[in-house]
């Protein structure tokens, strides 16, 4: 099953290029379940073993496109409200635990977790959508989806050239990445959270 899906991509890639990224990514950050990962992933590794592609021009496309396609999302999700977000869970069939916990994690500590979904597969679908629901400061939301695109783009993208001929263990190994880098993001907003607060007591203080 897993080499079908391989051979599919790589077709797709192959065929479509440049146009393949953009498309993936652009949908996958407006909030539709595309594997914008995986494809991402793919076109750097055919870059490294087939030299069909660039990696400088992968990582430029996808950042462009994941950018512009959260920021479609956003505005998607701030014209639709919460009715939008509602439809948009029944009919994907996007668990409600996950939902809710992006929703309690974009309400309490803002715009820094727009970076770090970036690196967690299922918040960086929805974060888009999300943040425009929430009524997220746009200029805010830009910065930090900018920079997370940047470099979650640049290490995805040179991870799949650097580690091309190992792709299988790649795979199993951003699995966990996944999981680490969701740790290490409740932990920076945490601290984040925490020196806002102190500020704050100084000030008032």
């Amino acid at each position: 099953m897993a080499q079908h899906i391989f051979e599919f991509l790589r077709e797709f890639l192959a065929r479509y290029g440049y146009w393949a990224i953009a498309a993936t990514l652009l949908l996958e950050n407006m909030g539709v379940p595309v594997p914008g990962e995986s494809v991402l992933l793919l076109a750097s590794f055919l870059a490294y073993s087939e030299h069909r592609l660039r990696l400088t021009y992968i990582i430029v496309v996808a950042v462009c496109s994941a950018t512009f396609g959260d920021n479609l999302g956003y505005w998607i999700g701030y014209k639709g409200g919460r009715p939008l977000l509602d439809k948009y869970q029944l009919h994907l069939h996007v668990p409600p635990r996950l939902l809710g916990r992006g929703e309690r994690l974009f309400a309490k500590y803002g715009a820094p977790t727009v970076f770090f979904a970036r690196f967690v597969a299922g918040l960086r679908i929805f974060a888009g959508p999300l943040a425009g629901v929430l009524h997220m400061d746009w200029k805010k939301f830009a910065v930090f989806n900018l920079l997370g695109a940047t470099l979650w783009v640049t290490v995805i993208s040179v991870a799949g050239y650097v580690f091309g001929r190992h792709w299988p263990l790649l795979l199993k190994m951003l699995k966990r990445v996944d999981v680490t880098i969701a740790i290490i993001a409740v932990i920076v907003i945490l601290f984040l959270w925490r020196k806002h607060r102190t500020e704050q007591s100084e000030q008032s203080g």
